[in-house]
């Protein structure tokens, strides 16, 4: 009976407060997916700042562009407007096109060297100097318009000259021109050296002067060339020039006939160079000191003068001539009283008429460039025992090579 009682208790269903109610099994899922949410709310917080952290550290070392256009996307979607340093940053990061896959834009071609104009002035340059050459260095007289006569023919004195002088006039022109380019391509050749942009030789016709031309130039960026390379630019060209200057000069002292009557239109002084070889070759009739006449002259002597004056020029410790280039790279900023010393000197000169007063077209020229040089690249490169020698020789150039009074016309 107790066992039969047992199993009928047993059979029975437990009541609510024997077994676990509904509410209390609801109640425990409720509490895991709460702790859940938690745990997962923690996790993102904590990936959020970790993100944020080094979104921080990755704009203190470079531009911030994943992060803002993180941001702008961010913003975007929530319907608020991207602020204006996300957008500024945004432009700078497309300004500077440090995307990978960006293909970089070609470089423009490095513009070449002009050869229409060089060309066209060395052509016209060749028919000034065979023009002064064949006109006995005067041609004003022959510039004269000439008369046709009955037979059409056109006579003028221009004509006639040409025709009994064209040799002289060719001498003269293929000696100048060979002094001038030799001396510019001295200073052309040091800048391919030294691979510093510069232009080819412009060379200066004159027809209307004695001389047929005023001589040439070559332009250079010497902001780029240090103080070794400055140096062998500046003095490369006066000593390429005098390698021809010096021998075309003793030719035509070998040439000279200064047996006739001396006259002419003008007289030439000889530089203190030209001095020293009259006196070792003692030419028949020439008078120590004298100068020399217009009849007395022949296209190698007055090639070579004229080779001469323009390397004394060129080697003046001023501006940027070949001197100034070679006074500042042995004095530095120093040479800048020499300069100044060499303007008032020459000033003073020429009010004492100690000097061709035709000077002062110079000194004008140079106080227009500006007297003092402009440092160069780099002015701390030592030049050399060798170059610091040749360039203290090189000082003496002016005074071998330049004559005070020039010439005197009549």
């Amino acid at each position: 009976m107790h066992r039969a009682a047992m199993r009928r208790r047993s059979n029975k269903r437990p009541s609510c407060e024997t077994r676990m109610p509904s509410c209390g099994r609801l109640c425990y899922s409720e509490k895991m997916l709460e702790r859940d949410d938690h745990a997962q709310r923690d996790r993102r917080d904590r990936t959020e700042v970790d993100a944020n952290k080094h979104a921080d550290e990755t704009e203190s070392a470079e531009a911030p562009i994943n992060a803002d256009f993180a941001d702008s996307d961010a913003a975007q979607e929530n319907n608020i407007r991207p602020s204006v340093e996300h957008v500024e940053y945004v432009i700078e990061a497309e300004l500077a096109d440090v995307s990978p896959n960006t293909t970089p834009q070609p470089a423009l071609p490095p513009r070449g060297r002009r050869i229409v104009l060089p060309s066209v002035l060395f052509l016209l340059t060749c028919l000034s100097t065979f023009v002064a050459g064949a006109c006995m260095w005067w041609p004003a007289p022959f510039l004269l318009p000439g008369q046709v006569f009955g037979d059409g023919q056109l006579d003028s004195p221009m004509r006639r000259v040409l025709q009994v002088n064209w040799n002289d006039g060719l001498v003269y022109m293929v000696c100048v021109l060979g002094i001038l380019f030799t001396h510019e391509m001295g200073h052309f050749i040091a800048t391919i050296r030294y691979k510093i942009p510069a232009s080819l030789p412009f060379f200066l016709p004159l027809p209307i002067a004695p001389f047929g031309t005023m001589g040439a130039v070559i332009g250079m960026d010497g902001r780029r060339a240090n103080r070794k390379e400055i140096f062998d630019i500046g003095i490369a060209g006066p000593l390429a020039g005098l390698v021809v200057a010096v021998p075309v000069l003793w030719i035509g002292i070998n040439s000279m006939d200064m047996t006739g009557p001396a006259h002419g239109m003008f007289q030439v002084e000889p530089p203190l160079i030209a001095k020293w070889m009259l006196a070792a070759r003692q030419p028949e009739g020439y008078v120590q000191g004298d100068m020399i006449w217009q009849s007395q002259l022949n296209p190698f002597l007055m090639a070579g003068w004229f080779g001469m004056i323009i390397t004394g020029v060129n080697m003046m410790p001023v501006s940027q001539l070949d001197g100034g280039h070679v006074i500042y790279t042995l004095f530095g900023k120093r040479s800048r009283w020499i300069a100044r010393g060499f303007i008032v000197l020459t000033i003073a000169a020429m009010v004492m008429n100690w000097v061709n007063r035709g000077v002062i077209l110079m000194v004008i020229l140079i106080m227009l460039i500006g007297i003092h040089h402009p440092p160069t690249s780099d002015d701390s490169v030592r030049l050399g025992p060798f170059r610091t020698v040749l360039g203290y020789a090189s000082l003496s150039i002016p005074f071998l090579c330049f004559a005070p009074r020039l010439f005197d016309v009549f």
